[in-house]
């Protein structure tokens, strides 16, 4: 395998990596929404953690049941971000492949389709993940001090 780049390959190559190039761009955005409802979590589960010495006996069992809601779409959103950064990451590496494949004049369209493969893999868990964490959200009631 000679490393002899050919324009006309390359200029093949970067038309076929423009798609996978959008798609990282929207895992990007996904990331972005992920991040912010993250962060809303978060916050509420600081504010209730921080009312909660203070709190009535009878509001207790309500706060402690939307904390422990918290903590499960919290861990939601985490697996989402996690199956997320990986779909980029083989994103990536399926552009990087191409690239490579046309530098060394390679074959590697096995292992690219496999790339695409897992990160549209990876994308399905992480959709499936925030959709359960959307129902927890909806769902579950909110303490509301008395």
């Amino acid at each position: 395998m000679a490393f002899e780049p050919h324009v006309p390959e390359i200029a093949g190559v970067i038309q076929l990596a423009v798609a996978p190039v959008f798609m990282l761009t929207a895992v990007g955005a996904i990331l972005a929404a992920f991040n912010i409802r993250l962060g809303r979590a978060v916050d509420r589960r600081r504010v209730l953690e921080e009312r909660l010495p203070r709190m009535p006996q009878a509001e207790l069992a309500s706060a402690q049941l939307e904390l422990a809601t918290i903590a499960r779409r919290i861990r939601f959103v985490y697996l989402s971000i996690l199956f997320a950064v990986v779909s980029g990451l083989f994103i990536s590496l399926l552009i990087v492949g191409a690239f490579l494949g046309a530098f060394v004049r390679a074959d590697l369209s096995t292992a690219i389709g496999a790339m695409f493969i897992f990160a549209m893999l990876a994308l399905i868990a992480c959709l499936l993940l925030f959709l359960r964490e959307i129902f927890l959200a909806v769902s579950t009631p909110r303490h509301v001090p008395r």
